[in-house]
């Protein structure tokens, strides 16, 4: 069985403090995670007041369980986003299920192939706010700006080898977005507890 690794002291403090009520507490998590966690609701929804509620009830729930995190498995990031995944997954469903059953349009297997598309695409969104900042801009230079792994070596002032080395990295941690969300059920597999 493989240990991981003691999640950062700032998490475990911070579950310390939202454990005893501090509203500060709350305040801060909030500051730090409110973009993360409304960008992967809103990846996954396609709605900004739908992510918008999601929001609201991924700090509502963090506020009211703060012991449902466990550090032991992993960092207080990755379980929020977690939560997020799988409560915009929730709305996503219901809503489709409820459109589905109105119209009488679409199939099951339509719905779920939407679901997994929007985690796929959510834990893309993750993967690449989550990697250091070296890999990151690679990969914003090679894609977003059309540069080629030459281009990109100069833009960021590294070898090409680098460069095609970061490339590489950035493409294979992307490449788990996929994997994770193929199989229907399966988790975003954020590392943290759901």
């Amino acid at each position: 069985m493989v240990k991981k690794d003691a999640p950062p002291r700032w998490d475990r403090k911070m579950q310390q403090r939202l454990a005893r009520g501090e509203a500060a507490a709350l305040g801060e998590l909030y500051d730090r995670f409110a973009s993360l966690v409304h960008g992967l609701a809103h990846r996954v929804l396609g709605d900004e007041r739908a992510a918008d509620g999601i929001t609201r009830e991924v700090f509502a729930h963090v506020w009211e369980h703060p012991d449902a995190y466990d550090p032991k498995q992993g960092p207080l990031r990755s379980w929020v986003a977690t939560l997020t995944h799988r409560l915009a997954v929730q709305r996503l469903r219901a809503t489709e299920t409820a459109a589905l059953a109105q119209d009488g349009r679409g199939s099951t297997e339509e719905l779920e192939l939407k679901v997994r598309h929007a985690s796929v695409a959510a834990r893309a969104d993750y993967i690449v706010q989550s990697m250091p900042s070296p890999l990151r801009a690679a990969l914003e230079l090679a894609y977003f700006q059309r540069r080629d792994y030459r281009q990109t070596a100069a833009d960021l002032g590294v070898t090409e080898d680098e460069a095609r080395r970061r490339l590489r990295l950035g493409l294979q941690l992307l490449a788990t977005a996929h994997d994770a969300g193929a199989a229907p059920g399966a988790p975003p597999g954020y590392g943290g507890a759901a």
